[in-house]
């Protein structure tokens, strides 16, 4: 099919416009939605084209259907993500011919529990998730099918060992996938009472090598209840035999405090109460036909069984309040009704259209010219995830700006009265989701499994009846459409396209600073502040956009040039005053996830976000209360505790007094230093590095290209080791020794001779300014500050300073800031982010 192709400006230029000057609204839109093949050609000039072309796909469905919803039908519920918006993978691939995609967002995958623990199981889901995430859409599985650590194997190991080394396999996957400048999604769970539980918790913290991975743990109640009284709690595997092979008895208070701490630390691990999962869960009715939902996805709103898919929708809260922000404020629960029936019967058609993708992705394998052996995998996983979406039929329909609708309802964010308003949106949208979908099942015909009796005593189900005759009626006649309905996703970048609070969440920030940088062709005598390296920029006040239409309904002029004390007097004044997301009262925020818990079929993805100085002690009253009061799942993210792409600005910087103090300096280099290994490419050029590490510091750098012919043939799974130095008769020179899995050493000799003389004099040079404690990003503007002659050596400073710059410590890059809009640039997980908008140096 032709389409016409735009210029980036005129793009950029028109979007802007739509979305009256938000640039980044603007550049997310442009960057991760907008229509564009393989050559960075873009072929949608503003939104409005993406929501005619999912208009167009969606209305070719409904035409199989009796009464079909037209084109402007549907274009209207979407323009201007006003009130029903397709979330990630639908609104990027429906209706687009450049990829061959799922219009998933999410999959679980992996055997049942008693058919995981083998090598050859273990290997399978390792490709099928990358063969579904190289088709867009993040992955779940379980651990608790693969036996402890220790226990006996019949192979050269002898015994196992255990889950965390399939944990980094599984991790270092995700890195190897791209999804158009992203990489793949992964949740790792296990259950509690798996006797390697222990070790999950712990992997993040202790090793730090699983950066590639949500982990969670599914926390059943027995051990709860054992761990508030302080009583024994027994592991086992396999973890649901009745006659287990291993058992472990543990003190289960202890095990808690360990989560706790964890979670307090580093915010993972995240936990799943498992019981009310699988008790309030509809599919798990149908457990005996493949139904049973062994983990979630990577955001943990979506408890899936094994080869199940779920696509998301949002409905825009904010756009159901009208005259907000006024004393006539009211709620439009008819329009929302009605709405929320269109979205059900939309989420249905978009299951026919991922039936569409999932064929042509079969066909792409079909015609594929490797031998069968090779495509069986990815050709088996997708005929699965086909099979699944037909026989359940599952949707994930979802909202955003709840917080903006509080606000606009003037309704505080954790108050009593908004707890209970919001209860009662979320009691409305599942009991018109149910009855749309029962509807639809009268016109298209149930989900092929439905059977009223296995569900007649699923409280989920029960509690909308109760709250529904009309629904109870409606569903004994032809059943449901959808074996399961709703949930509460993150909406990251799409609340940014809809200008509002993000899912379920509160205001994150009303007022904050963008800069930008004064263009030397423009006249700067007027600037805010001149930047290190001479750059003069201009500061300016940028609010919540719904912090701008309160201002506007009080008479308030957006375009006044505040005072730090008069923005304080404005909030103070506001309906966020105390409800933004690092001033909410917290145990209230726990309580309404509870309770509109009691009225999402599947699960909801909230961050409880605390500030740094709050204690251990806190996050476990957090928990224990997310527990009793009926959540799915929890997560806390302590300020500070892992380096996120938002700072506040608000927190204090730390004093001279206060500045960490730099290890102890060894001038004299031990015998043995440990080691990391790092293989990168230099211009199409295969590249080797040997870090050598002290406390767990860069100490000295060997890198050039490798070369097998030479001698630096090492195992690819060879990533960590020592460098030794030795003297003999010959002079000195430096080993590196590695053990394979068994145990066994292996030792490369004369390592320093393995490379370019003339890299090894300057890598001489950057390991003595290592040695003597130089901060990494300070090496970093040293060596790329280095005026080389040659092409090579110029080569070897790239390879270098793409060595180092994995050591960099997470968080804010001093005296740097983005190229694109002068905000600040952090560190996130070996790449660098601004924290403002979508620019990051890693694509």
């Amino acid at each position: 099919m032709d389409r016409q192709s735009f210029d980036r400006e005129d793009i950029y230029a028109s979007t802007l416009e739509y979305f009256k000057g938000d640039e980044l609204a603007t550049k997310v839109w442009i960057t991760k939605y907008a229509l564009k093949d393989s050559y960075g050609n873009i072929y949608e000039k503003t939104p409005a084209d993406m929501h005619w072309r999912l208009a167009k796909e969606i209305a070719r469905i409904e035409k199989k259907y009796a009464s079909p919803l037209s084109e402007k039908e549907l274009f209207d519920l979407f323009d201007h993500f006003r009130y029903l918006i397709p979330q990630g993978s639908p609104m990027t691939g429906i209706g687009n011919d450049f990829q061959i995609a799922s219009l998933s967002n999410c999959f679980v995958i992996g055997e049942e529990l008693e058919k995981s623990d083998s090598y050859g199981a273990i290997i399978k889901t390792d490709e099928e998730q990358i063969q579904l995430m190289k088709r867009r859409g993040g992955v779940g599985h379980d651990l608790s099918g693969i036996r402890p650590k220790g226990s006996p194997v019949k192979n050269a190991a002898l015994t196992s060992t255990g889950i965390v080394p399939f944990m980094e396999r599984y991790s270092n996957s995700t890195k190897e996938v791209a999804q158009d400048g992203r990489r793949g999604a992964l949740m790792l769970s296990i259950s509690i009472q798996h006797p390697d539980a222990t070790d999950f918790i712990d992997a993040k913290t202790e090793m730090e090598k699983i950066t590639g991975a949500n982990i969670s743990v599914r926390i059943d109640d027995a051990f709860m209840k054992a761990a508030l009284g302080n009583e024994n709690y027994t592991q086992q595997f396999p973890i649901e035999s009745a006659n287990p092979q291993y058992t472990k008895e543990i003190n289960a208070a202890e095990l808690w405090k360990k989560i706790i701490h964890n979670a307090w630390q580093s915010a993972e691990p995240g936990v799943l109460f498992w019981d009310t999962i699988i008790r309030e869960s509809l599919p798990d009715c149908y457990s005996d036909q493949g139904f049973r939902t062994i983990s979630t996805n990577p955001c943990g709103e979506i408890p899936l069984c094994p080869y199940d898919s779920c696509r998301l929708l949002a409905l825009n809260l904010y756009s159901y309040v009208n005259n907000p922000f006024t004393p006539e404020a009211h709620f439009d629960f008819e329009l929302f009704k009605k709405h929320v029936a269109l979205a059900q019967r939309i989420m249905d058609d978009i299951i026919d259209l991922e039936i569409e993708k999932i064929d042509a992705i079969l066909a792409k394998i079909a015609s594929d010219p490797e031998d069968e052996a090779v495509k069986r995998c990815e050709r088996e996983v997708w005929e699965k995830i086909r099979e699944k979406s037909q026989k359940g039929r599952r949707t994930g329909i979802g909202i955003t700006a709840e917080g903006d609708m509080l606000a606009a309802m003037n309704l505080r964010y954790g108050s009593e009265e908004a707890c209970e308003f919001a209860e009662k949106v979320h009691q409305n949208l599942a009991v018109a989701a149910y009855l749309s979908s029962a509807q639809l099942a009268e016109e298209r015909g149930a989900f092929p499994v439905y059977n009223a009796e296995k569900e007649k005593n699923n409280p989920f189900l029960n509690r909308l009846f109760d709250a529904s005759p009309e629904l109870r009626e409606s569903v004994a006649k032809k059943g449901r459409r959808n074996i399961a309905c709703l949930t509460i996703a993150p909406t990251g970048t799409t609340s940014l396209m809809s200008q509002t609070t993000s899912g379920i969440e509160p205001a994150f920030m009303l007022v904050y600073k963008r800069r930008r940088k004064i263009n030397a062709t423009e006249d700067a005598k007027t600037y805010d502040f001149i930047d290190e390296n001479g750059e003069k920029w201009e500061e300016f006040i940028v609010f919540h956009e719904k912090f701008k239409v309160w201002m506007q309904a009080q008479g308030l002029d957006t375009e006044k040039s505040y005072s730090q004390e008069e923005l304080n007097e404005l909030i103070a004044r506001s309906p966020y005053h105390g409800a933004t997301s690092k001033d909410v009262d917290w145990l209230q925020k726990v309580r309404m996830q509870g309770r509109i818990q009691k009225w999402v079929d599947h699960s909801i993805s909230v961050t409880i976000n605390l500030p740094n100085d709050v204690s251990e002690d806190l996050v476990n009253t957090l928990y224990i209360e997310a527990w009793k009061c009926g959540c799915k799942g929890c997560t806390v993210y302590r300020d500070g505790s892992r380096a996120g792409v938002l700072v506040d600005a608000t927190t204090p910087s730390k004093t001279k007094e206060e500045a960490p103090i730099p290890a102890a300096i060894t001038l004299v280099r031990p015998k043995e230093l440990e080691a990391d290994v790092l293989r990168f490419q230099n211009n199409k050029e295969k590249w080797i590095a040997f870090i050598g590490l002290q406390n767990g510091r860069p100490y000295e750098i060997f890198t050039g290209l490798k070369d097998d012919d030479d001698g630096i043939a090492l195992p690819k799974n060879v990533t960590h080791g020592k460098i030794i130095k030795n003297v003999d008769e010959n002079g000195k020179r430096y080993d590196f020794q590695f053990s394979n899995r068994r145990g066994y050493k292996t030792t490369v000799e004369g390592l320093s001779d393995k490379f370019n003389p003339e890299y090894w004099n300057y890598a001489k040079l950057i390991s003595g300014v290592l040695r003597y404690g130089m901060p990494i990003d300070q090496v970093l503007k040293l060596v790329g500050s280095l005026e080389l002659d040659s092409r090579s050596i110029n080569t070897w400073k790239n390879g270098v300073e793409r060595a180092l710059k994995n050591y960099l410590p997470d968080g804010i890059i001093k005296g740097e800031v983005c190229p694109n809009c002068g905000g600040q640039l952090v560190k996130q997980e070996g790449c660098t982010h601004c924290s403002n908008c979508e620019y990051s140096k890693c694509g």
